[in-house]
């Protein structure tokens, strides 16, 4: 049972605006607000909960699950089965209460919830922890997304564009239904007079060959009647044929619209999705029309059966309804099945659930996830579709590439389409598949021109459509193209492939693209770049930070030109450098992700800037100030802070510290190493350089509420040894950032200090440091 029907009329009987919840994010939870969304983001949020992660859990216990760090979880197996036991003991909580409630069928689900979380998890605590942690960072980008659609939407003319096309849609649809009830109307009323012309007819015909019949006035004047009746009769047919041919024009014309309109937009919305783009939308408001074109191609093909029983009942010559009735209805069942065929769709691409920010990426023998929907919700397909999963189907008709691998689907690779209880669309999600490469006997040779990350394939679904009277209706669709690896260190490479594979084609069965990849523009690869770290952060990428990546990539003269063409190669192959572009972004990612997390977000590192820029950036800067960027030589993500002091005689130097790795940050976090760095000089003298975060935000404010250690005032005090070592025997001891700085000239002695701060120092500092640095450089 899922709550996704009462999420979604939560949201859909609300009126309060995104700008309300914005102002009011620090007295709400997470899960409150995004109960206050339009259907659009709850259908979204639905996507993300299945039996594996039940939205019951989120629901019930959504501020005990908002309280914890599960990305730390995630990545302690001690940690991770602590919290596991919590969560079954938050739930046994959940089970009294609801049994103080006299909740017998709560108390069920709960009961079902807790047998199936430790059946799948009891051995695994930190796949569970992996997944809470990923809906809630979905679920942070669905309501940062919305938060910024509402900002944005007094000029977005892109959207008012498409709201205006939407309505035109709606109105469309509603002028269909109308017209072809009216149509019913007509017919009905075509089928009482005919019945009242039969009757009479027949009543004058028995009265004439009556014995002796003589014809009456009244008579005479009952069959001018029935002549006058004829004609309105005829007219009402001519009349409701043609009613019946304008529905199914006007039905052609709105599906024409849909399916090649409408629907592509949807499928590259998702394309766009994929790869971190903004979240595709407008999926339950297709189906919405679809079925209602359906529902009217299905009603318009009952009325024309009944003309046809009509017909049968009478009919004359030149009868408009016996000429034109099977022709109609040819072309009803035509568009019914064109309908029906093009409605399959791949709601939710494959992707594992270990790895959801990045679909379209398989490892052989991990478990993966996909979703077909069919946008015609009508009660008599229920249960009638069997779907079949195949892989690289027909692959040697669309593509002469040879020495493709070959793989085996594993798992459940069947499965029957069922009406879903949240939305009651007609669906199939395959929640079990594996990959299992296919090897040949003898010496395995690799014949194809492609590395593992270039080389793509498809799954294929299919299935056949049964309806009454009618021959048996075929239907496929296929995944977006997806990359097959064997092992993790293979992710970052072939998501760059997903990646250009789908910021530069719509094609969903071009396999062979990486035999010539085409070259992106500038402007198509920066709002991609800017996507990655959208998806997985509260903040992308600025233009300055763009404009520094776009340098990189093209030169200066052309970094900032939105038509400058990036090659492939010089994307994701390795450079001078030994390593790639793109290996170099992930990686940062990744050390964002990891350690950087809340400091990104808050927009304190600055992070792509060149050393020539920084220094510009830093020389008219108070002495202290620095600013954090990213290493440019460390293929394995690192990050370094650069800082300004101003000397007597030199002037503004700008000073560097040896980039900070993921490992490095494993052992203390950033923010300590800001706060507790050191600059050693050849006196012992030590002074922390790092005072203004750029362009001036006190360091402390900035990073305070970061820090793990005491305060300044607090590491004043005097160190209580005794009760330091009284349960462990030790004395505490804490990690910090030393720079040895070699002794300089007089009027720089080694600290970076300002002339204000140089006379606070100046009484310490001993009559004779010039023989003492000359004697340092003698020895």
């Amino acid at each position: 049972m899922r709550m996704s029907g009462s999420l979604r009329r939560v949201g859909s009987n609300t009126s309060l605006k995104i700008g309300v919840i914005y102002n009011s994010l620090q007295d709400m939870s997470q899960w409150s607000m995004l109960q206050q969304l339009d259907s659009r983001y709850l259908e979204q949020v639905d996507q993300l909960y299945d039996d594996t992660f039940p939205m019951e859990i989120r629901q019930y216990l959504s501020q005990w699950i908002e309280s914890h760090d599960w990305e730390s979880v995630a990545t302690s197996d001690s940690l991770a089965t602590v919290r596991f036991h919590d969560l079954l003991a938050q739930l046994d909580d959940q089970y009294s209460r609801f049994a103080l409630e006299n909740n017998f069928l709560l108390q069920h689900n709960i009961r079902k919830i807790k047998r199936n979380l430790q059946e799948h998890y009891q051995e695994y605590p930190m796949t569970l922890a992996m997944l809470i942690c990923n809906a809630l960072q979905e679920e942070k980008k669905i309501l940062n997304m919305a938060i910024k659609t509402e900002e944005g939407a007094g000029s977005a003319q892109n959207n008012n564009s498409m709201g205006r096309k939407h309505r035109e849609l709606d109105n469309k649809v509603s002028k269909l239904r109308k017209m072809v009830q009216d149509t019913e109307i007509d017919i009905k009323s075509l089928e009482d007079l005919q019945d009242e012309h039969d009757f009479k007819k027949k009543t004058i015909q028995n009265r004439d060959q009556e014995p002796n019949g003589v014809k009456t006035l009244d008579n005479k004047r009952e069959e001018m009647q029935i002549k006058d009746m004829f004609i309105k009769l005829k007219v009402k047919r001519e009349d409701v044929i043609q009613q019946v041919a304008e529905c199914l024009t006007m039905t052609e014309h709105i599906q024409y619209s849909l399916i090649t309109e409408e629907l592509p937009d949807w499928k590259r919305r998702q394309q766009v999705a994929c790869i971190g783009g903004p979240p595709n939308t407008c999926l339950d408001q297709l189906q919405s029309w679809l079925t209602s074109v359906a529902e009217s191609l299905k009603q318009g093909r009952q009325q024309l059966r009944k003309l046809q029983e009509l017909v049968q009942k009478y009919t004359y010559e030149q009868d408009p309804i016996a000429l034109g009735v099977n022709k109609l209805e040819e072309c009803a069942t035509l568009l019914l099945k064109n309908l029906i065929v093009s409605s399959l769709v791949v709601e939710r691409q494959p992707c594992m659930p270990t790895h959801p920010q990045r679909p379209l990426v398989i490892k052989t023998g991990v478990q993966f996830t996909v979703k077909l929907r069919l946008l015609v919700k009508l009660p008599e397909l229920n249960c009638q579709l069997k779907v079949k999963v195949l892989f690289d189907k027909d692959v040697v008709e669309r593509t002469t590439v040879r020495g493709f691998r070959k793989f085996n689907i594993l798992g459940t690779n069947t499965k029957v389409m069922n009406m879903e209880e949240s939305n009651g669309s007609l669906a199939a999600e395959f929640r079990h598949l594996q990959l299992r490469e296919l090897r040949a006997t003898g010496n395995r040779t690799n014949e194809g021109p492609l590395i593992v990350a270039e080389e793509l394939h498809i799954i294929c679904f299919e299935t056949q459509l049964n309806l009454p009277g009618q021959n048996p209706i075929d239907l496929a669709i296929t995944s977006l193209p997806i990359v097959v690896i064997s092992n993790v260190a293979q992710m970052p490479s072939a998501w760059a492939s997903v990646l250009w594979y789908n910021m530069l084609t719509s094609e969903p069965k071009n396999l062979s693209f990486f035999l010539s990849p085409p070259m992106a523009s500038w402007g198509q690869l920066s709002e991609v770049l800017g996507w990655q770290f959208s998806s997985i952060t509260k903040r992308g990428l600025n233009n300055d930070q763009l404009s520094m990546l776009g340098d990189k990539l093209l030169g200066r003269e052309a970094g900032g030109n939105p038509e400058g063409q990036v090659p492939w190669t010089k994307f994701c192959k390795s450079s001078d450098r030994g390593f790639s572009f793109w290996l170099w972004i992930d990686s940062i990612l990744d050390l964002i992700k990891r350690h950087l997390l809340s400091l990104w977000n808050d927009g304190y590192i600055m992070g792509f800037v060149s050393k020539e820029c920084e220094k510009v950036l830093l020389r008219d800067k108070h002495p202290g100030t620095f600013l954090l960027r990213f290493s440019e030589s460390s293929k394995e993500g690192a990050i370094t802070f650069t800082w300004v002091e101003h000397t007597i005689s030199d002037g503004p130097m700008v000073h560097a510290v040896k980039p900070y790795t993921k490992r490095d940050l494993a052992a203390i976090s950033f923010p300590d190493i800001l706060c507790n760095y050191k600059v050693m000089a050849e006196n012992n003298l030590s002074i922390n350089p790092l005072l203004f975060l750029y362009p001036n935000i006190p360091k402390d404010n900035a990073f305070g509420r970061y820090y793990s250690r005491p305060t300044e005032e607090e590491r004043s005090e005097p160190m209580d040894v005794e009760g330091a070592n009284c349960s462990s025997g030790y004395i505490p001891i804490k990690l910090i950032s030393v720079t040895v700085q070699e002794p300089r000239l007089q009027e720089s002695i080694g600290l970076p200090l300002s002339p204000e701060d140089y006379n606070d120092y100046s009484d310490i500092v001993p009559e004779n440091i010039d023989s003492l640095i000359k004697d340092a450089f003698t020895r």
